[in-house]
């Protein structure tokens, strides 16, 4: 094993399918990615986001490796994202990763999904031990990591803030993801309107939320006032609970990672919260918010070097996978 590693990574977790090289003495080498895109008004739907993964696929690891100057004989190992995510779009993943290994004789390492977005985050942040808010669309958590894992001291209930945005957004004819849209919506508005706020203990609810916005918008509310509402009432039902943990877990810094960091009005809340306890708040830049290989390649790498792979006879998806559930030997 050559002193500096070089990990390809796969993302196929959802809408986009996505390569990254990595090197542990370099950092992020390439971040390639094609993204599904669904007609107006709808949703992802499994299987034609995998068929689109299917057809990308090959151009996408191309144009990766060609961005890194490295060619896959090169490569340490191959890291894909094992879970969570759509078991379709999951599984493209798994194929591809499987035959680039078998093909080049490397190691296979799985990765969750959600841990790649904090690791890759503490990469491009410098945050070392942070206090993480992990919003998007497949997850709402505050997480901190304790005894060899990241822990759950918050999450959602129901809908994730990515979900609630979707699904506003597609109530009114727009397609996933909605957040940009809906964001540009309520910077247009200053109108608040009542909407349920929901915080039991350190979790958070979004359902009665989406529920009174779509009644308002019945009633001939403007989506521009609806947005704003939306908008202030979710994030302050976020701030507030990650305030709480901020102070229970004593952190002085606070990570901000997934598709949903890319809001510019929930980091602003976020750091008028964080400045009253001396926190400094690290958001990942915008070009990594959302899912991307950069994510999986990085964490892969870090589970490579502590030992972690599996035969491709065990290389499986799982749609659901908790990181909660998955050590950490790196930390």
């Amino acid at each position: 094993m050559r002193a500096s590693l070089r990990v390809v990574g796969i993302e196929s977790t959802a809408h986009t399918f996505s390569v990254s090289v990595v090197s542990d003495s370099r950092g992020v080498l390439s971040n390639a990615k094609d993204v599904y895109l669904p007609p107006e008004g709808s949703g992802i739907h499994p299987i034609d986001a995998a068929t689109h993964h299917a057809s990308v696929a090959a151009r996408v690891v191309s144009d990766a490796l060609q961005e890194s100057r490295v060619d896959s004989g090169e490569v340490d190992a191959f890291a894909y994202a094992m879970g969570p995510g759509l078991g379709p779009c999951l599984r493209v993943g798994a194929v591809v990763a499987r035959t680039l290994a078998l093909s080049t004789g490397k190691p296979l390492v799985p990765v969750n999904h959600a841990v790649g977005h904090i690791e890759l985050g503490c990469l491009l942040t410098g945050a070392k031990a942070p206090l993480v808010l992990l919003i998007s669309g497949g997850h709402t958590m505050v997480v901190f990591h304790a005894s060899g894992g990241w822990r759950v001291l918050g999450e959602t209930l129901d809908l994730t803030l990515g979900q609630l945005l979707d699904q506003l957004g597609r109530h009114v004819g727009y397609a996933s993801p909605c957040g940009p849209r809906i964001e540009a919506a309520a910077r247009r508005s200053k109108k608040f309107l009542a909407l349920p706020y929901t915080v039991k203990g350190n979790d958070v609810s979004f359902s009665g939320v989406l529920t009174a916005a779509k009644r308002l918008l019945q009633a001939g509310a403007a989506f521009e006032d609806v947005c704003y509402s939306v908008q202030e009432t979710a994030f302050a039902i976020t701030t507030e609970v990650t305030e709480r943990a901020l102070a229970f877990t004593g952190s002085r810094d606070l990570m901000v990672v997934g598709g949903v960091a890319a809001n510019r009005r929930l980091a602003t809340m976020l750091r008028t919260m964080a400045k009253r306890h001396s926190a400094r708040v690290h958001v990942v830049p915008l070009a990594y918010s959302g899912d991307c290989g950069a994510q999986i390649a990085w964490t892969g790498l870090l589970a490579f070097r502590s030992g972690v792979s599996v035969p491709v006879s065990e290389s499986t998806v799982r749609q659901s996978w908790r990181l909660d559930t998955v050590p950490t030997p790196w930390r």
